[in-house]
This record gives C-alpha cells, sequence and structure tokens, in this order.
C-alpha cells in the first residue's frame, strides 16, 4: 500500500490545534500507519470567528493553530499567548472603550498589529498568515479558508426587539455571553460570496487523506465547508475524507457545539453529526467516521447511513492519546 505523504485537516481553533498536536506527533514518532516520516501536513483554517477589535485585526482560529504549534499558546486557557500582560486592556477600560469584553494581550496585540498593517498595505489574508508563520514555524502550511471577509453572527433572544430576537457576532454571543443563551440561528455573513483561499481547493484536491478533526461542526468546520467550491472539492479528492466526533456520551467536551448543532436543526449526538456531514456516496463528505466507545450503540445507524464508523477512545489527553486517534482514523479508511 503506498505511503500516506499529503495530509489536510480542516481545523477549527482549540480541539483542532490540540489534534494537529497529537497528529504531528504521531508522524513524527511512526505512529501513524502507512504515513511516511516526512508527510506533508496542510491545515485549512475557520476565518470566519474573525473580529476586527480596535481597529485591528482579530484571527482566533489562525492564531491559535499557530501559537499552539509554534509553542507560543497559554496552555491553562487554550488561547492567546503565554506570560501575557494586559496593560492595553486596562488602559482601554480606563478610557471606557468599548468592547471592554474583549480583550487582546500585550503580546497578542503585536501579531494583531502586524496583521492589520499587512493587510491595510494590500496584502491578503493567505499571504500575510504565511508572513506570520515565519516566525512560528507550526510545522504545518497553514491556509486561511478564504481570504474574503466572512463573519459568522448568531441570533439571541431579545425581548426588547421587535422581532423577539437580535443579532450577534460569534465572538460576542462566545466570550460575552458565554452561549449561556440559546443559539436561535446561525447567519454567516459573506460567505456565500467568498472563494477559496489560494491553495485550499488543491490541499484537498491533491491530499492522500483529509481529516476532520473534533472541531465544532457549525461555526468551525461548517463554515470552512460553506465557502463555494470546498464541498465540491471534498467529494471531487480522490483521498478519503474522514472525521472524528466533537461529541462525546450526548454532548460536547467544550465549546458550544450544542447550542448551535440544536440551533440548525442537527441532533446532538455522535451519530447526528456523522449523519449530518453525511457519506460521500450519498451527497456527503465523508467515508469514515469515529465516535468515543461511549457511543457505540451510534454505529449501526451511521454503517446505515452509508459511513464507515468506529468506536474508540476520543479523549485528547495528551499527544499519544491524540496520534492514537488519528491513527485509529486512517486504519478505517484504508
Amino acid at each position: 500500500m503506498t505511503e500516506l505523504r499529503a495530509l489536510t485537516v480542516l481545523s477549527g481553533g482549540m480541539g483542532g490545534a490540540k489534534f494537529l498536536q497529537g497528529l504531528l506527533h504521531g508522524v513524527r514518532t511512526g505512529a501513524l500507519p502507512d504515513v511516511a516520516a516526512d508527510a506533508d501536513v496542510t491545515v485549512v483554517a475557520n476565518t470566519a470567528d474573525d473580529i476586527w477589535v480596535h481597529g485591528l485585526k482579530v484571527c482566533p482560529d489562525l492564531d491559535t493553530v499557530m501559537y499552539t504549534l509554534g509553542d507560543g499558546i497559554d496552555l491553562e486557557r487554550g488561547w492567546g499567548r503565554r506570560d501575557e500582560t494586559w496593560s492595553v486592556r486596562t488602559e482601554l477600560a480606563e478610557y471606557g472603550v468599548e468592547p471592554t469584553w474583549f480583550g487582546l494581550g500585550d503580546r497578542d496585540v503585536a501579531t494583531h498589529l502586524v496583521r492589520t498593517q499587512m493587510l491595510e498595505a494590500g496584502y491578503p489574508l493567505s499571504q500575510v498568515t504565511e508572513a506570520l508563520c515565519r516566525r512560528w514555524q507550526p510545522g504545518v502550511r497553514l491556509l486561511p479558508m478564504t481570504d474574503d471577509r466572512v463573519e459568522t453572527h448568531i441570533a439571541v433572544p431579545d425581548p426588547d426587539s421587535p422581532s423577539g430576537r437580535r443579532v450577534v457576532h460569534f465572538q460576542e454571543y462566545w466570550v460575552r455571553l458565554r452561549a449561556q443563551v440559546p443559539a436561535e440561528a446561525v447567519v454567516v455573513v459573506g460567505l456565500e460570496e467568498s472563494t477559496p483561499g489560494p491553495g485550499v481547493v488543491e490541499a484537498i484536491t491533491d491530499a492522500d487523506l483529509v481529516l476532520l478533526p473534533p472541531s465544532n461542526p457549525v461555526v468551525s468546520v461548517g463554515t470552512i465547508l460553506g465557502v463555494p467550491g470546498v464541498r465540491e472539492a471534498l467529494t471531487a479528492t480522490r483521498a478519503p475524507v474522514v472525521g472524528l466526533s466533537p461529541i462525546i456520551g450526548g454532548t460536547h467536551v467544550r465549546g458550544m457545539a450544542e447550542q448551535v448543532l440544536t440551533a440548525i436543526g442537527v441532533e446532538v449526538s455522535a451519530g447526528g453529526v456523522g449523519r449530518h456531514y453525511g457519506a460521500r456516496s450519498r451527497g456527503g463528505v465523508l467515508d469514515g467516521w469515529l465516535v468515543d466507545e461511549s457511543d457505540a450503540d451510534q454505529l449501526p445507524g451511521l454503517e446505515e447511513a452509508g459511513l464507515a464508523a468506529a468506536a474508540v477512545p476520543l479523549f485528547m489527553t495528551d499527544h499519544d492519546a491524540t496520534a492514537t486517534m488519528a491513527a485509529a482514523a486512517i486504519r478505517l479508511v484504508r
């Protein structure tokens, strides 16, 4: 059997970055079946979480992947820079400048300043990301899903509004509201008009394996799939496409998958998410789907839906455990 030399991962932020750490560990240690020791990993990252704050372009998922793989992430928070200080945030609060609920650390601000200056000079986000990665050396090729401005908004209840709801930016829903109010709808502004970033389609069509990590299936992987041309690339690629469930035991491990899945009418279960992505043989995007061993009862329904499926431990407790998950994903479709 031929070696796998080109791996492509469609990733969100924290969950995707943690999976990528284990995947790269597995490549380096030879723990992944049929994967070449010098295999290239390309990451297509969600950019619909992006937000402009205090005149700066912030790309949370791109930065989380870049900082995590470049050994600069704050391990306790799972986002932002390690050994961070907050003088700028404190001073802005003293001035009463909004938003006070979204804090930028002093070291993190440097990244956003460089990104914003380059964008305003006319460089596209893909080239800016490549330049930023020269410092961090993440060990992967990191591609924004699009160079176009795409932003996720969440409709939440508002009894004072004539419609009974209002729409807030995804970051406000997640950071300020802490996803503690129902998500009534997910609105991704600019997605239908966007185009794939440079190299994104090729990274999928030329891959030997495509992985969907346990990132949010609606506001992370889902927005990547929503970029016109990406879903078509997944259905056309000769590479097997396999995903890992972010839902374990009927709920998300962290984040807000439960809220946004409910908003779009998808069953909050490992099987529900697998069927939501769908089998390529039936118009979906997956060949295989891994669920946690606690969700083994979901396997018959997944197989009926045309998916190769297996139940294995899916908690990313350390790099070895995550590499074992990646190895199981590969065995499922090889």
